[in-house]
């Protein structure tokens, strides 16, 4: 699938992830997610060497980015955020588009995720992108009160 931006996305640059990056990526986990990642869940990441992008904007404004675990003939997609004011105009999709070009690079023919059950948006997002519900994770997603939220394990296969 190929990224169409909707009216009033910004023009973008994708680059790698690098730790200077990680101050306004964590300002964006706490807006985005009750139990955000961590700043060393980010660091362990990329000193792991994970492919991971940012996605910034005509003035170098953050826009979104996307982080993900190689292992062997798959990927594992385990953070993809867009900015609260640039949600809902395509920079997901265009995100899962650089992904799985990754994935076709690396000649990692599958590609997964979860996805907390809760999320209908994420979940309507990766639907229509072609990702299919394989499963379901039991209490996975930490939550701030009450029992853990289940998560849906979503594979898509990508043509290598």
């Amino acid at each position: 699938m190929n990224a169409v931006l909707q009216p009033g996305a910004p023009p973008f640059e994708a680059a790698a992830m690098r730790v200077p990056d990680l101050t306004e990526i964590i300002a964006v986990e706490h807006q985005v997610y009750a139990v955000p990642w961590t700043h060393g869940n980010f660091v362990d990441s990329l000193a792991a060497g994970y492919p991971a992008e940012v996605l910034r904007g005509p003035r170098a404004e953050l826009l979104g980015y996307w982080l993900a675990m190689p292992g062997v003939d798959e990927m594992h997609l385990l953070n993809i955020t867009v900015v609260p004011a640039w949600q809902g105009r395509g920079l997901a999709v265009a995100m899962l588009d650089r992904l799985v070009a990754e994935c076709g690079r690396r000649g990692l023919p599958q590609l997964w995720l979860e996805v907390r059950i809760g999320n209908a948006r994420a979940r309507e997002v990766y639907r229509r992108y072609g990702f299919a519900e394989v499963g379901r994770r039991r209490a996975y997603y930490p939550v701030l009160q009450g029992p853990r939220e289940d998560a849906i394990l979503m594979s898509l296969s990508v043509a290598s």
